[in-house]
């Protein structure tokens, strides 16, 4: 019998089964039908089919489940000589089932009660506990009534341990929370014990609300971290509660939020894959489910990304799954929230806002634009931790192969990254689970594999400090970029602008609110320290580049436009800082053979010219740079101050006289539209002379310059030159082209 018959029967129980007796009800309608199915299946004997075999084979094994959950129910019998041999063979039943189509919630409810009540030894216990595994969800009462054997000392230590494990692995296949969170009082009340005490806080840190956080929890938690050191998993409560209400907590704690704990789904991590399929739909390969933790190789199977990220599903519509038909006024009546299912468009998101049922398992909302949006409007940091915790785990998990360099499936990963980064690109909002997962990936990272969604993720990591990204990510990246080929050191610099561009937006839309409910507990100062060293250090790169590359125009481009979105701090954005390039960027760009570049140059130039430099070594280094841009482009008069060329290197390379012949005639990325000038003057010279660019013709020629779409130098030299009706006088004119 499939899981999903499985949990319709099982519901069809629940609504029959009332009282005391239900259990006995349950009982007796399992002995009921498996009469029924012994009946059957000797009437039919030896007229079966392959697919009847099957299924009888099936309900063969479901049948024996019921059987063997009966046994573990009543307990023990002490006057059976053969007890180890029929509890062994009821533990394998269950075991079997529940690994290969998981447990019906009203199964989970019964074997847990079991496996904590202390019936059976702690070996017993152990192995039911390890195959509760959910065929869908997970009864909120039924881990009510498991956590009430945690106060009557029946289970012992270990049992404990693996209990919080388990809770902390299954938290999203809980249908409800409402009951749980009345017991958050007992569960903080455990962190006394040492063994418990890192998955209790792990547990906790799912579980938490606002509400939640108290200042005689937040002293609790200070005397536990002074009694037992910095550990992690304390730091992460702590970090959470200071999250929630700053106020409360004056100390200092990391500001960045890392993954402080263990995984606790290694026990049961395929088989959460299974459920996930399952829930979404028939795997187009079977899995093979193993138990034990997965910290070897991993096997090699179908890396399908529509299978990690959950289907939508909310707890009441689940809930009704065993009937033919729901309708909008059941849901509302039985839960009064909107369930999920229903949500179709964004005037019914409005209408139903207040009254949403999120998913249970919350990597669903990548997928869903609609609740993306409620994401992005409510800013219920529960909402987000929880999506984060997600992501975490499943980039940790979900993505081994990447870890033992096994690309067979890249295709399907890539897909998984562009789902996330659809997302954080919709709400404008990098994560922090994704950024703890890239500084664990580029050290192991070869440039190829997912280059376009690795460098997206990097240009999504949320604003920090520099001095923590450059040493984790930047550095390393730097190693790929520069042993790489032009077109990665272009697609970084590409990706470097892009992270300049969201801090930028987030440090406008954060310095506008209180600093203590900032994520980054930094002044305005600090901040502008973190953006200069960035560009300072893009800089760097961009200068060490252009010698690699050969002062590649190509490469420049991408240059350029990084220090155009520089341009943007201080109009755009109205940010105090101004950043100028370095010299090993400015000057091959206003020698460079391409047109566009100088173009662009002349743009950032002018744009630069409406600072009020606060930094009088700035303030003379732009100086420098226009009077040399004035003398390339006007004067004739170039590199008068701030370079300095060897005699010898100008001799070799002929331009001895190279003082007196740059201006806008003759600029080397010019001289092709000076040529176009002349020969529309008169196309039938045969013999050009460029020395008859002057007075009213350099005029004339400027027009032209700027009717081809030369904007930049156009508002470079309305900005900054002073034009008159009467020729640049200049001491050296060549005669001829």
């Amino acid at each position: 019998m499939s899981p999903q018959k499985r949990v319709k029967n099982s519901q069809a129980q629940n609504s029959t089964s009332q009282g005391s007796n239900s259990r006995q009800t349950k009982l007796s309608a399992w002995k009921v039908k498996q009469d029924l199915s012994d009946s059957k299946s000797i009437s039919k004997h030896g007229q079966n089919s392959p697919m009847e075999d099957y299924e009888h084979a099936d309900d063969q094994a479901e049948d024996a489940l019921q059987v063997a959950v009966g046994y573990f129910e009543k307990g023990p019998i002490k006057t059976s000589q053969n007890k180890d041999k029929t509890l062994e063979k009821h533990l394998k039943t269950v075991e079997d089932v529940a690994w290969k189509n998981g447990l019906a919630p009203e199964e989970i409810d019964i074997l847990l009660n079991v496996a904590l009540s202390g019936k059976f030894g702690n070996a017993v216990n152990t192995r039911l506990l390890k195959c509760m595994i959910p065929a869908t969800l997970i009864s909120e009462d039924s881990v009510v009534k498991a956590v009430s054997w945690l106060c009557v000392g029946k289970c012992s230590g270990s049992i404990k341990v693996l209990f919080y494990r388990w809770l902390v692995a299954m938290f999203d296949f809980i249908d409800h929370k409402e009951q749980i969170n009345l017991l958050y009082g007992f569960f903080f009340a455990s962190l006394q014990d040492d063994a418990l005490c890192p998955y209790v806080c792990h547990f906790l840190y799912l579980l938490t609300k606002k509400e939640n956080v108290k200042p005689f929890r937040v002293r609790k938690l200070l005397d536990l971290q002074a009694k037992m050191g910095m550990q992690p998993h304390l730091q992460a409560l702590l970090s959470l509660y200071k999250f929630f209400a700053p106020a409360l907590i004056s100390v200092s704690l990391p500001v960045r939020k890392k993954i402080y704990f263990k995984n606790s789904e290694n026990l049961w991590k395929m088989a959460l894959l299974a459920v996930r399929q399952r829930n979404q739909g028939p795997s187009p390969e079977p899995l093979k489910l193993m138990l034990g933790p997965a910290n070897v190789r991993p096997v090699k199977r179908k890396w399908n990304s529509h299978s990690v990220i959950p289907v939508l599903n909310s707890n009441s519509y689940t809930k009704q799954c065993g009937k033919k038909e729901i309708s909008l006024s059941d849901c509302l009546s039985n839960t009064g929230s909107f369930p999920l299912e229903q949500l179709q468009s964004f005037p019914q998101l409005l209408q139903n806002i207040h009254c949403l049922e999120l998913p249970s398992q919350m990597g669903s909302v990548l997928n869903n634009s609609l609740l993306l949006h409620y994401i992005n409007c409510v800013r219920d940091e529960s909402i987000l931790l929880r999506l984060y915790y997600w992501l975490s785990q499943t980039l940790q998990e979900e993505c081994m192969w990447y870890k033992v360099n096994n690309y067979d499936h890249g295709k399907e990963f890539a897909n998984f990254l562009d789902t996330i980064i659809r997302a954080e690109s919709f709400l404008q909002e990098g994560f922090y689970s994704c950024e703890a997962f890239l500084y664990k990936s580029i050290p192991l990272w070869d440039g190829l594999c997912c280059r376009s969604q690795f460098l997206q993720l990097v240009s999504w990591i949320p604003f920090s400090s520099f001095s923590e990204v450059k040493p984790l990510l930047l550095d390393h990246l730097a190693q790929l970029f520069f042993t790489s080929t032009i077109y990665f050191k272009c697609s970084v610099l590409h990706s470097l602008k892009e992270l300049l561009q969201n801090w930028l937006l987030w440090l406008s839309m954060d310095i506008h609110r209180p600093m203590m409910n900032s994520p980054l507990e930094t002044t305005l100062g600090g901040s502008m320290t973190s953006l200069s060293k960035l560009i300072d250090y893009v800089g760097w790169l961009s200068t060490i580049a252009m010698r690699l590359e050969g002062n590649s125009a190509f490469l420049l481009h991408f240059i350029l436009d990084f220090y155009e979105k520089v341009c943007d701090i201080y109009i755009n954005y109205d940010l105090p800082l101004v950043v100028l390039f370095p010299p090993g960027v400015f000057y091959p760009a206003l020698l460079s053979l391409d047109t566009t570049i100088l173009n662009q140059l002349c743009y950032i130039m002018h744009s630069k010219t409406s600072y009020a430099f606060s930094a009088s070594k700035t303030y003379q280094e732009f100086n420098h740079y226009l009077i040399a841009m004035v003398g390339c482009l006007w004067t004739s008069k170039p590199f008068e101050k701030g370079i300095y060329i060897d005699p010898e290197i100008l001799e070799k390379a002929g331009v001895a006289e190279y003082k007196s012949s740059l201006n806008l005639v003759h600029h080397p990325s010019l001289l092709s539209y000076a040529v176009s000038f002349l020969l529309q003057e008169s196309p039938e010279e045969r013999t050009l002379n460029m020395s008859s660019i002057r007075g009213k013709k350099w005029n004339w020629y400027l027009d032209y310059l700027f009717s081809e779409g030369l904007q930049g130098l156009k508002l470079f030299i309305r900005s900054n030159i002073h034009r008159s009706s009467v020729p640049p006088i200049r001491e050296h004119i060549p005669q001829q082209y």
